[in-house]
């Protein structure tokens, strides 16, 4: 929270003594001639050092309170780092921009393609830090939101998650329980991260109600395994069927199981499909952890102990505090970033609001689209198809069961009962 918050205070305190944070955002224009590709590079190397050495640095720091070498991290970061620059460029090339591979997509086919192809090497693996760089871009997505429109869509778009949230976690787990007679902690941990927030969801849930190792990582497998096929699902649908980026942007948020895989596909609809994505996404499920952690600890102490060991007369306490400490706290920097950036653009009128999208806003957005490439490489290297036959078929098919109603449901009221909402977002 305090890196991607900070950035955004970095760029404003900049902006307001006359630099810019473009320095530390390489834009690589268009090319279509290894010429045009070479004047790019020649002209922005320093930018991109100078990328390297702000964001090696602050996730230097978080690493080394994450009790890792700080000098193995740094090594798999410059890996990390050239890669991505690949990537980046690669999207930039004109072919590749006529079939919208944007670089997020094309970080996560080629990541996928290392991971799976290739043995990682520990040092390497040091800098694969999904979480810490998927929170970092969605604060910085949270920048380009303005919190206007987040009050104005917030309710619908809570609603609409809530929804989808507690049908999700029903079926997942009834289906479980009672068609394939699944561990009812296993059960829990499955619905979790197949209706609120995937990866973080399966964790915090599946550490309340005290699930089983095994457990946890079978459920962690699946959401990512489902999180990238709903990528290429959803956003070949959307366009096939022509819906509205805003449209389509709210399907997404309702049906992808991880904010990185969601954010891969909103990116393919513009500004207003990555809008009604994160209203979604973001403000609609990711902020129930807590109290859904809370919730299942309760019943799995009142009620699943109790059912399953007759000698329990005095359960443990859960402690309330839960919800604060499950709550996922990048969504706290997401709404301060917002905030922060509306009450500038308010404070200092329209004349200088281009000069705050130019030198402000712009180079946020390409720093929070290099965070996004470093997580899709992460999520690519680190994902392993064949860890999924030790799973085994029966939670294969009760997630599966419960994606496939979550899908379908999402998109009827994204694109039938509130299509014309969604579609207008922004306007």
């Amino acid at each position: 929270m305090w890196i991607g918050f900070g950035l955004v205070v970095f760029a404003i305190v900049l902006w307001l003594v006359g630099g810019t944070l473009n320095f530390f955002a390489p834009n690589f224009p268009k090319w279509a001639s290894l010429g045009q590709l070479g004047t790019g590079l020649a002209n922005r190397w320093p930018n991109l050092l100078a990328l390297f050495v702000l964001y090696g640095l602050i996730f230097s720091v978080a690493v080394h309170f994450l009790r890792t070498s700080v000098r193995r991290f740094v090594a798999g970061f410059a890996l990390l780092f050239a890669l991505s620059i690949v990537i980046v460029l690669f999207s930039q090339w004109k072919p590749a921009n006529q079939y919208n591979l944007e670089a997020p997509i094309v970080a996560l086919v080629l990541g996928l393609i290392i991971g799976n192809a290739t043995t990682i090497p520990a040092w390497f693996g040091t800098a694969l830090r999904t979480e810490l760089f998927v929170k970092v871009g969605v604060i910085l997505l949270g920048a380009t939101l303005p919190i206007t429109l987040i009050l104005k869509a917030g309710p619908v778009a809570l609603l609409q998650a809530s929804v989808i949230a507690v049908i999700t976690f029903l079926v997942i787990y009834f289906v479980g329980v009672k068609l394939f007679h699944l561990d009812k902690r296993f059960a829990a941990t499955l619905a979790a991260g197949g209706s609120i927030c995937g990866v973080s969801a399966s964790i915090a849930v599946g550490s309340s109600v005290k699930a089983k190792k095994e457990h946890v990582s079978a459920s962690l497998s699946l959401v990512v395994v489902w999180a990238i096929l709903a990528i290429f699902l959803l956003t070949a649908v959307s366009k096939a069927l022509g819906l509205p980026n805003g449209v389509a942007g709210a399907w997404i948020g309702t049906s992808e199981f991880a904010d990185a895989a969601g954010i891969t596909a909103a990116s393919s609809f513009g500004d207003a499909g990555i809008q009604a994505f994160t209203l979604v996404k973001v403000v609609g499920r990711d902020i129930f952890i807590g109290v859904w952690s809370l919730v299942l600890a309760l019943i799995a102490v009142y009620i699943w102990d109790r059912n399953e060991d007759a000698s329990v007369t005095q359960p443990e306490k859960v402690h309330k505090g839960q919800v604060w400490e499950r709550f996922p706290k990048f969504v706290l920097g997401f709404f301060a970033a917002s905030i922060l950036l509306s009450l500038l653009y308010a404070i200092s009128g329209t004349a200088h609001s281009a000069a705050i999208d130019k030198l402000v806003t712009a180079p946020l957005k390409e720093l929070r689209t290099w965070a996004f490439t470093f997580t899709f490489l992460s999520i690519g290297i680190t994902t392993r198809f064949r860890e999924l036959t030790s799973v085994g078929w029966k939670p294969i098919a009760t997630f599966s069961i419960g994606a496939a109603i979550n899908i379908l449901l999402g998109f009827a009221l994204s694109a039938g009962l509130l299509g014309s909402y969604w579609a207008t977002l922004g306007h």
